[in-house]
């Protein structure tokens, strides 16, 4: 299987630069995988899909003002740094911008208010991480000298910095939001609620392989750098409890997939999801988690927790994608971009979403 296979073409003007209004407002794509059939709706008109026990499962983490900009000591050459993975109170791993930035630079950034902080580049790993000692534990200072980050392919500035966070985040830790439940409103929750829809919710702090495309050639040969997963005993066993009653596990987004996933793999005890490919695979409950996932869905994969995700629509190549073939189908997902494309949907982080049944 190539990264290659996973690739198509996205006019320029299909990738939203700023998010529509209200949250809800957003189109939304219904593919259907036992019918073969694709509707498209309004994100409002979810409800109309879900039914009562049916258990919606949300990524709560919160994106952190990750990006920060500064310049070299005592050069003055500009710098980014996107914090990705803290290490410890004062160390974190991250994607570095600016040239020639290598082992032992010193680094000083600063905020709009004029604090600083500088550190020092401990650690080089491939392409552009490093990992970066600052003088002082960075968290009490993060807001006053990051921003948030938005993803490279959006150029128009955030007037709510807000807007780029779900409506239910709480978990600080992320440098990406969880863009499918972006479109969820307080006031849809409360409607699916009141339709007797059960809510879960996980964390997983979004990580490097977000940024990163694809470039190995086989797509097996990508390895997936870990990030955190978190799922409680208390929604665990919400989860299992509304499945063996007969709902419907209902991820909202990738993030949650990989959570719910990795929690049904060490429930199971399984060690490699992949040997046993290709055949249809048993519901397995899921186990609370709190540890470090690498796991990397693609196709071939063989579902044990998920029954349906809502999900937005990702980049070419992207390891996103193949999760979201892995579920329905490599050329069932690239068709229903191709009529995505052709009806004038809205692509990436800001843009309109799917639901796959």
């Amino acid at each position: 299987m190539n990264t290659s296979d996973f690739d198509y073409h996205l006019p320029q003007e299909q990738i939203a630069q700023t998010p529509v209004e209200p949250r809800d407002a957003a189109r939304l794509l219904v593919l259907d995988r036992a019918a073969g059939t694709l509707e498209h709706r309004h994100f409002r008109d979810i409800g109309a899909y879900l039914r009562a026990g049916d258990v919606l499962v949300f990524n709560q983490t919160r994106v952190i003002p990750a990006r920060l900009r500064g310049y070299k000591v005592p050069s003055g050459g500009q710098v980014e740094f996107l914090l990705l993975q803290q290490v410890d109170e004062s160390t974190w791993r991250g994607l570095i911008g600016g040239r020639r930035v290598r082992e032992g630079a010193r680094l000083a950034f600063s905020g709009p208010d004029g604090t600083t902080i500088e550190g020092t580049v401990i650690e080089s790993g491939r392409q552009a991480e490093r990992v970066i000692r600052f003088d002082a534990p960075l968290s009490p200072l993060l807001e006053r000298v990051g921003e948030v980050p938005l993803p490279p392919y959006i150029h128009v500035p955030l007037s709510n910095p807000e807007r780029y966070q779900t409506v239910y985040a709480r978990e600080p830790g992320s440098a990406a939001a969880p863009t499918a439940g972006l479109h969820f409103t307080p006031e849809l929750l409360i409607a699916l609620r009141g339709q007797g829809i059960l809510m879960a919710y996980c964390t997983l702090h979004i990580g490097l392989d977000t940024f990163l495309p694809v470039r190995e050639e086989a797509v097996e040969d990508h390895k997936m750098h870990t990030e955190r997963a978190i799922l409680s005993a208390e929604d665990a066993r919400l989860i299992n409890e509304a499945k063996l009653a007969g709902g419907r596990i209902v991820a909202v987004g990738t993030t949650s997939v990989r959570t719910l996933e990795t929690a049904a793999l060490r429930s199971a005890g399984v060690s490699d999801p992949y040997t046993d490919a290709g055949e249809a695979c048993p519901w397995r409950p899921v186990t609370a988690l709190d540890e470090a996932t690498d796991l990397f869905i693609r196709p071939g994969y063989r579902f044990r927790a998920v029954d349906a995700m809502i999900t937005n629509f990702h980049l070419p190549r992207s390891t996103l994608l193949m999760l979201v073939s892995a579920f329905a189908g490599r050329d069932t997902i690239l068709h229903a971009y191709q009529v995505a494309q052709q009806e004038g949907y809205r692509f990436y982080s800001f843009g309109d979403a799917m639901l796959i049944l």
